[in-house]
């Protein structure tokens, strides 16, 4: 999902995408690595992905192969054979085709709340979505300001608020009429 999320699409139609793969049943790495070129292709295609579906076909089934050839099919291994240092991380995930630096935070901010290591996760989109909020961009001030929020939560907010200039102006209305309010 971090490869297609992370493409120059819509994250309408790569959520579509993802969800055609499921439905073909290219739900892991063995089975991606088990379907022909085509069937990614025709799967990419039902979920509205077809400006670049024959190399995201091509790279979604080198990168099953790496990960069966080199992880046993279990990124979890790729994290134990990290160590904890997330540089090392980084630099494993962006060995998988398609996966480039978008993809890599893409997947570290969805994998933080199960993985401690990673948290937390705040990178440049969720910073984005902060300065949008008038919040702070510094890392560990926003953290201090959403309390007990789980950072993984919080990055998905902010987030949302860097990709939907809607949810900027609901929360800035929102916040404006809870001062109003108070006052």
């Amino acid at each position: 999902m971090a490869c297609l999320l992370s493409a120059r699409i819509r994250g309408s139609v790569a959520l579509a995408t993802t969800r055609a793969l499921y439905e073909a049943g290219l739900r892991d790495p063995r089975r991606m690595a088990g379907a022909s070129w085509q069937e990614r292709v025709d799967a990419l295609g039902r979920g509205g992905y077809r400006r670049y579906d024959e190399r995201t076909a091509t790279q979604l089934g080198d990168g099953a192969e790496l990960l069966l050839d080199r992880w046993g099919g279990d990124p979890r291994r790729m994290r134990k054979a990290a160590h904890g240092d997330l540089d090392e991380l980084r630099s494993l995930l962006r060995e998988v085709p398609g996966l480039g630096p978008a993809g890599v935070d893409i997947f570290l901010r969805e994998v933080q709340q199960v993985w401690p290591e990673v948290a937390p996760h705040l990178d440049e989109k969720a910073l984005e979505g902060a300065a949008r909020l008038g919040l702070p961009k510094k890392p560990d001030r926003l953290l201090k300001l959403a309390g007990h929020t789980e950072p993984a939560v919080l990055s998905a907010a902010l987030v949302r608020a860097a990709l939907d200039k809607s949810v900027v102006d609901d929360c800035l209305r929102q916040a404006r009429e809870g001062r109003s309010k108070a006052a």
